[in-house]
């Protein structure tokens, strides 16, 4: 298990037994299958859930059922004491609405209102939710689709899919709030993502930010800031498992071999740097820099590296790459958030697919739509199969974790784990399937090594990305598809047409037939800034879930209209999807506003 790297609350859930006030046989009537729900709940998620650290999920469920205001004022005190800050309601009857409810404004809510003949859950479900959209606190509601006995304590298919959605998303919220993003250095040659909006962050969020210069990497090398034992512990372990490739350099720029080892031991010593800027080293204040040993309390960070750095220091490609895998010279462990170029915004959108799937998120440019035309004229090969409509390829600097290269398997097919499900002969794969190519001098003067790997095709993704719009905010965009293989020979061809030595993924976006999915070439065309970020598994309706939290509209998605789950309260703004989306998100405005 992973040591507990960042400072604050562990998010609980809090579950709520609510009930039929009426003493003198209803209420008696309903404490044990009241009670009952609660605890099925209670251990539907804990077994289910884990944090993206490995430990378990606690629910705190209320002493008690929940009938009357006194009984909800203890309740919310005893969810306080005991750090929840997500709540679920659930009852099989009806009971006293505006008395019983969730007020606190800071939790995220929703309501299981049983479906059975017997009594009214349902009439609660809607009288309560109603409550919550009048009083502007919006909450999500789980209704059953078949009926079930009174007697049955069993959480239906669709009720379990919907209790999960709603608790993955809003563990992510809760996980967010208090933490920092840490920007090393500033604004990368112009990107608009690595112009750091400290308001997007503290009011969608509820997350501070956090500054240092990339001239504190220099000091800590200069000065002996970083535990030596777990250098040399590294560096020999780099040796053992990082695999140099070919110089891809013209020959009168190469850097000669002194350098290049040199180069080795500067870049693994910025990967030490780099986490102990985030999450701080109790080794540190052994040696003796107290200050240093704290750390930023960030759980996610980006390098600007281009130009002030890479024109004279060797690029962040390994600390990056090797922070976002799942493995360093420490063993297998919880995957970091570190975006390249210091894309905030690309970080955040990784931050939400690691926290939704507890597994590594991988940077890439969104670099080039490939028709199959285009793949026909340069290659003389048809595009088959998934790839048949044309592919996205995916690929940057070298920065992308190395689980990408999808050498992790479930059920004989590519996957990324959660860190506690990988295997050490996976971790090995995944290093072995990567070559560390010395950095294209031309675009980083000062050297460094670029992390090369193909991506396995047949593996479910969701590409990701959240933009900054004037006028409007923070908008969510993403598209459902799955890698996969090219044939090598057009592989090579197309790879040697850009930039041979870095990380390739070929993607293909499930397409709908209509707006931005009627083609491969609509998904590229609508896609809203040069970088993006992907992660194992089709998690779009997770993500508009926690979109729909934190108010922020998705402007572009492929996940189908009954996958949507958002509050009860977003009904109301209208009967188009997206648009009442917007609408709903506008009126209650940020979280944390």
């Amino acid at each position: 298990m992973n040591t507990k790297r960042l400072h604050g609350i562990v998010p609980k859930i809090g579950i709520r037994p609510v009930i039929d006030g009426r003493q003198r046989g209803v209420r008696e009537s309903l404490e044990d299958q009241t009670m009952n729900l609660a605890k099925s709940v209670a251990k539907l998620l804990s077994a289910e859930l884990r944090h993206s650290d490995g430990s378990p999920v606690e629910c705190v469920i209320a002493d008690g059922t929940i009938g009357r205001v006194a009984e909800t004022a203890a309740c919310a005190e005893k969810f306080e004491r005991e750090g929840v800050q997500i709540t679920i309601t659930v009852t099989p009857c009806w009971c006293y609405g505006g008395e019983t409810i969730d007020m606190n404004p800071h939790t995220v809510k929703a309501i299981w209102g049983f479906n059975g003949t017997e009594r009214p859950g349902a009439v609660y479900l809607a009288a309560a939710l109603a409550g919550h959209t009048q009083k502007g606190l919006p909450a999500f509601g789980i209704y059953g689709r078949d009926v079930q006995d009174s007697s049955d304590s069993s959480i239906p298919a669709d009720v379990k899919e919907k209790l999960l959605r709603f608790s993955r998303a809003a563990l992510a919220v809760a996980t967010m709030r208090g933490k920092s993003y840490l920007s090393i250095g500033s604004v990368s040659m112009g990107i608009a993502g690595s112009m750091v909006n400290p308001d997007f962050f503290q009011e969608y969020l509820g997350m501070r930010n956090e500054y240092v210069d990339m001239s504190e990497i220099i000091r800590r090398v200069n000065e002996s800031i970083y535990d030596k034992e777990e250098f040399a512990k590294a560096i020999a372990w780099t040796k053992a498992n990082c695999k140099e490739g070919a110089d891809l350099n013209k020959k009168e720029i190469q850097k000669n071999r002194a350098e290049k080892d040199a180069l080795w031991e500067y870049v693994v010593k910025m990967t030490i740097i780099i986490r102990d800027l985030m999450t701080g080293n109790p080794k540190l204040l052994e040696l003796g820099f107290k200050e240093e040993s704290n750390g930023h309390n960030a759980i996610a960070s980006g390098f600007q590296g281009q130009r002030q750095w890479t024109d004279h220091m060797p690029n962040a490609d390994f600390p990056e790459a090797l922070l976002n895998s799942s493995y360093d010279w420490n063993g297998i462990r919880e995957a970091f958030v570190v975006a390249t170029e210091n894309d905030c915004l690309n970080g955040v959108a990784m931050l939400f697919g690691h926290l939704l799937t507890n597994s590594a998120s991988v940077f890439a440019d969104v670099r080039t739509y490939w028709s199959p035309e285009a793949v026909k004229r340069v290659t003389g090969k048809t595009l088959e199969g998934q790839a048949a409509n044309g592919v996205i390829h995916l690929i940057n600097s070298g920065s992308a974790s190395l689980d990408g290269s999808g050498q992790q398997s479930e059920n004989g097919k590519p996957v990324m784990k959660p860190y506690w499900e990988i295997s050490k002969d996976e971790a090995k794969k995944c290093l072995d399937a990567t070559t560390w190519v010395p950095a294209n001098q031309e675009y980083f003067r000062g050297g460094g090594y670029s992390s090369k790997f193909l991506s396995k095709g047949g593996m479910p993704v969701t590409m990701i990305r959240l933009n900054l719009v004037k006028g409007l905010g923070p908008v969510l965009q993403f598209a459902e598809g799955w890698t996969v293989d090219l044939p090598e020979d057009v592989y090579k061809i197309i790879d040697d047409r850009t930039d041979p030595g870095w990380p390739t993924t070929w993607f293909a976006p499930r397409l709908t037939g209509k707006g931005a999915f009627k083609d491969v070439y609509s998904v590229m065309n609508n896609w809203g800034a040069n970088h993006g970020t992907f992660n194992c598994g089709h998690i779009g309706a997770d993500l508009i879930t926690l979109a729909a939290m934190l108010r922020i509209p998705v402007c572009m998605h492929n996940v189908d209209t009954e996958e949507i789950f958002r509050p009860s309260a977003w009904a109301s703004f209208g009967m188009d999807a997206e648009g009442s989306d917007y609408r709903a998100c506008k009126t209650y405005g940020p979280l944390y506003k």
